[in-house]
């Protein structure tokens, strides 16, 4: 079985590679980036390829699968370069997996493709993906589900497969995840549970993780089994405050979901830190997901609790975690992370 892996180098895709690189039905991995990497592995070959301008189907001729895991987050001012990745560019990539005839497409979808829905009871993945409409990484996400909808009508012959994910965390991405939504002025040092003696009861704040490497097996389940649709991916327990506190032996403190809103919005217009306010509106609208359709029809279970991945990010961050990749590698920030200050903390590309 021949596979390609498009956004190889990020969180999600190295931990796709490792997983399988490990199934003994793969005998090789393309992996497909805009950056060539350092980073080595037995099966893997590296080729540079942008999914918004360059040509494909070369590729793709002859791969049993396609993986799609390109996506941009930030620069997060920048919404034409982010929809013309995120949006066009994946709908670029079906299209050459139909013109190049492979069988199989797996797309990375997220939590953040649904609709608002409830915090006290899972839905499943009949859950409406509308979006979250303050969000452009929502917004993007739903678009996307749209336009595979129409793609798998017109092309019955490709099973498509969605992982709609929780937010996905691991050691070594723990650098890049920083510069995504910390920025350059994110003490890691602070980073340390004996130093968190506070968190914000937001109500309305419960929220999803899962563990990178749980969501890479969930990847190659889904290559071996014929099975199509989307498979919510999460592990247990869900986070909120009170559990957040338990974990990290700190205190909730009652904060106005108006005020965190504001505190949000306000330092990301001072360019203090690169996230949007919209991603506080996805943890505080976003549905709880019901994971048991990829418990019995993939055979999924994930291996590391939440709080295990939780406290696995925070160890990260404090070393300044990071692979030898572009996007998690942490020597090219620069000295002081000047490098990351310079591109105006999501006005560029990082």
């Amino acid at each position: 079985m021949r596979v390609v892996v498009l956004g190889a180098t990020g969180n999600v895709g190295t931990s796709v590679l490792r997983s399988l690189e490990g199934e003994e039905q793969v005998e090789s991995i393309l992996g497909l980036a805009r950056r060539r990497p350092e980073l080595r592995m037995a099966k893997v070959g590296w080729a540079q390829a942008d999914i918004a301008r360059d040509d494909l189907v070369p590729h793709f001729r002859g791969a049993d699968a396609v993986v799609l895991l390109s996506w941009l987050i930030q620069p997060s001012r920048d919404l034409n370069k982010l929809w013309m990745v995120n949006v066009e560019g994946s709908v670029r990539v079906a299209r050459a997996v139909k013109e190049a005839g492979v069988p199989t497409l797996l797309y990375a979808s997220s939590i953040g493709a649904y609709s608002p829905g409830p915090k006290d009871r899972a839905v499943d993945e009949s859950w409406p993906t509308g979006g979250i409409q303050t969000s452009y990484y929502s917004r993007q996400k739903a678009e996307v589900e749209r336009r595979l909808d129409h793609f798998e009508s017109q092309s019955p012959d490709v099973r498509v497969v969605r992982m709609r994910q929780a937010l996905v965390f691991k050691h070594e991405s723990a650098e890049g995840q920083r510069r995504l939504f910390g920025g350059p002025f994110f003490p890691s040092f602070l980073a340390r549970p004996e130093f968190i003696s506070v968190v914000p009861r937001i109500e309305g704040l419960r929220f999803q993780v899962v563990h990178s490497y749980d969501v890479g097996e969930a990847y190659r389940l889904a290559l071996l089994r014929e099975v199509r649709g989307a498979f919510n991916l999460a592990a247990e327990p869900v986070l909120d405050a009170q559990e957040m506190g338990r974990i990290l032996n700190a205190t909730p403190v009652p904060v106005p979901a108006r005020l965190a809103r504001v505190g949000a919005d306000l330092s990301w217009r001072l360019r203090l830190q690169p996230a949007s306010v919209g991603w506080l509106d996805m943890a505080l609208n976003l549905p709880i997901m019901d994971t048991a359709r990829a418990r019995m029809e993939l055979g999924w279970t994930p291996q590391r609790t939440a709080e295990d991945t939780l406290l696995e990010l925070l160890k990260g961050l404090r070393e300044g975690a990071g692979l030898d990749t572009p996007p998690l590698s942490a020597g090219t920030s620069g000295p002081l992370r000047i490098r990351e200050v310079l591109t105006g903390v999501g006005r560029r590309e990082p």
